[in-house]
């Protein structure tokens, strides 16, 4: 029998329903408790994402729909299966996971993070990866430290 008359869905559109996951990072999944309900949160839209694509009477629609929801709740009940809850720093002796930095570049722009987990990393509102380039250059040093970051160095001037 021809396949043209069965409901059997395109190899475009498998290819499309059928996402590889999100790839998981080899570090530790060190998270704040803040970054452990953001990572729930994000797990709560792919759900929600993915019971409205449910809805769609279209079967292969529904898939494509489907697909990328599917893939983001894999990977976010992943990550909070194996998050591990860092509590804040109790000292500003040294720079820990959780902590703020501010540190001067070479340029003389002084810039100011907090270290935090991979998933809850953003720069543009002040925080990066403990797993980072300049987040593991700063781990474990002191104020007046000076961590050499590629061809940069950077001077600790704060941590708070």
């Amino acid at each position: 029998m021809s396949t043209a008359f069965t409901k059997e869905e395109s190899a475009e559109t498998a290819s499309e329903t059928l996402l590889p996951d999100r790839p998981i990072s080899p570090h530790p999944n060190l998270v704040t408790e803040a970054g452990l309900k953001a990572l729930d949160l994000q797990r709560q839209k792919a759900r929600e994402a993915y019971d409205a694509a449910s809805t769609i009477e279209d079967v292969n629609e529904r898939r494509r729909q489907a697909a990328i929801p599917l893939r983001d709740m894999r990977y976010f009940s992943e990550r909070i299966r194996t998050a591990q809850v860092v509590p804040d720093p109790a000292s500003f002796d040294i720079v820990a996971f959780g902590s703020t930095v501010t540190f001067r570049r070479d340029d003389g722009r002084v810039q100011k993070y907090r270290l935090v987990g991979e998933d809850e990393a953003d720069p543009k509102t002040g925080s990066i990866s403990f797993a980072s380039p300049v987040g593991t250059s700063l781990m474990g040093k002191a104020i007046g430290d000076i961590v050499n970051v590629g061809d940069q160095e950077l001077e600790i001037l704060a941590i708070s």
